[in-house]
């Protein structure tokens, strides 16, 4: 015991070394635990920034125009597809002609509207899936406990 303090004279000196292997070896290899802790700080600079964006929205008319327009598709899709039925059976002949006309439309086009109308729900899938309200399966069951650290990271 305490080969190394007598060979290097005191425990100072010992730690001395210690630190300067310690720096030598994070010049080869940087240190895991602070580069995660540069990471955590940019994240939590990154989540910051954007909830100062989004603090007061400030919606203007047109604002508030295009989110009605953004709530129109699902409905006219819908209810279009229902007119579409009633009106083969009203008068299939007319209904015959229009299908007829839309068998002329050229393949890439059917491929455009696809796209679009992919990305229009998947984006509006990915927005509400990843806004999701986070339930607990046993919030009844048990009176909740006080979680000081999860309060906390709620609040920022």
């Amino acid at each position: 015991m305490g080969v190394i303090g007598k060979l290097l004279g005191s425990p100072g000196a010992v730690t001395a070394l210690g630190d300067a292997a310690k720096g030598v070896a994070e010049v080869f290899l940087p240190s895991a635990t602070r580069k995660m802790e540069l990471s955590a700080e940019a994240q939590t600079a990154a989540l910051r920034q954007l909830g100062e964006e989004y603090q007061n929205p400030g919606l203007s008319w047109f604002d508030r125009l295009v989110n009605g327009l953004n709530r129109l598709p699902r409905p006219l899709l819908a209810f279009g597809t229902l007119g579409l039925f009633t009106y083969a059976m009203v008068d299939p002949e007319a209904f015959a002609r229009r299908m007829v006309g839309l068998n002329a439309v050229p393949e890439p086009l059917w491929w455009l509207l696809g796209a679009i109308v992919a990305f229009y729900f998947g984006a509006r899938e990915t927005y509400y899936f990843r806004n999701r309200a986070v339930t607990s399966p046993f919030a009844g069951s048990a009176p909740q406990e006080e979680n000081a650290a999860l309060n906390d990271w709620r609040q920022t």
